[in-house]
């Protein structure tokens, strides 16, 4: 299985402008301007394999939709080697445009004031799709998307969530090999970030697509993505499997009991004393959650120590979630 994305030292800087204040100042403007160089991207690498589904992530400003437009040839890189679907995506465009699908949150590839199906047919034409192979494939995109009842409205009187499907619809036309989803799922609700995700599971399984995904919802990286690449201040910080970042930066389990009688905390600290356990008490009466490394052994002694002295209405075993993980990341400067 070769590399759908190669990307080798990549730089992108821009000239950042600053304005003399005062009007003297504004008169100098005119004549000579004051300006630093600011790198976006910073002397990145990384691969992806074809079929991989990707989660690239990074504050505001860390570098990702740089990268994003750079990958999609949108933008020149200052420096570095970049190879997508084998051509580089500035100097081979025409060629190129034609192997991927993109979707960015913020900005929309369909016609305002048209319906949804004209919009489809000129990309139709735009990609030079034949009738056999639209039908065949779009078919299958229309109805795993429920779009159909909206093909014949203007894209100004769908939703939000309409419209996103039937962007990411638009973004399929071709089929391509590679779909890029920047912020795909921003400002939607559960039940339509629901459908997204496994439509997306769906044509990874049946095409073989590569999905490189930029987002602040950490749930949909959960949801689709084994492997993370994380941004901060233009560089990669990490570059792995999601399960090795929970597992390394985790900070341990949190078991939640809720007790039928009576407990302190001070009477739970003494019986769980050898487990190195942190106990603290909920807003709710009677409910306790212990702090402790997550470690299978230590979690079933102390579940069985707990519940051998009290009695118990619910017990819940809950992981460090993956959006407090990275926050800790990026506060603490840990990796």
């Amino acid at each position: 299985m070769g590399d759908a994305i190669v990307v080798r030292n990549l730089r992108k800087e821009f000239k950042v402008y600053s304005s003399r204040s005062g009007l003297k100042g504004a008169f100098r403007d005119l004549f000579t301007r004051n300006y630093k160089i600011v790198p976006a991207v910073n002397d990145i690498s990384f691969h992806v394999k074809q079929g991989e589904m990707v989660g690239y992530i990074g504050e505001n400003g860390a570098g990702k939709s740089t990268t994003i437009k750079i990958l999609t040839g949108i933008l020149t890189p200052t420096s570095g080697l970049v190879s997508v679907n084998g051509m580089d995506p500035h100097k081979e465009r025409e060629k190129f445009v034609q192997t991927i699908g993109v979707v960015f949150g913020q900005r929309s590839q369909l016609w305002w004031d048209i319906a949804v199906q004209e919009s489809f047919r000129l990309l139709k034409k735009v990609y030079k799709v034949s009738d056999a192979q639209y039908n065949e494939h779009m078919d299958h995109v229309i109805k795993s998307l429920e779009i159909e009842p909206l093909l014949d409205k203007p894209v100004r009187k769908l939703s939000l969530g309409q419209r996103m499907r039937c962007e990411l619809a638009a973004a399929l036309i071709h089929n391509p090999r590679l779909l890029f989803l920047d912020e795909p799922t921003i400002g939607l609700d559960v039940l339509v970030k629901l459908k997204i995700r496994e439509f997306l599971k769906e044509i990874n399984k049946k095409y073989n697509t590569t999905i490189l995904l930029t987002t602040h919802d950490l749930s949909d990286i959960e949801a689709l993505c084994e492997r993370v690449i994380m941004l901060d201040g233009g560089q990669i910080i990490y570059d792995g499997s999601l399960r090795k970042l929970k597992d390394q930066w985790g900070e341990g389990k949190e078991i939640q009991f809720q007790f039928i009688e009576e407990a302190k905390i001070s009477d739970l600290e003494r019986l769980t004393s050898s487990l190195g356990v942190k106990w603290n008490k909920g807003e709710k009466d009677q409910i306790f959650t212990a702090h402790m490394e997550d470690n299978d052994d230590k979690v079933s002694r102390l579940i069985s120590i707990v519940v051998s002295s009290y009695k118990i209405k619910d017990v819940k075993v809950n992981e460090i979630s993956t959006e407090e993980i990275i926050r800790n990341i990026y506060e603490k400067g840990i990796l």
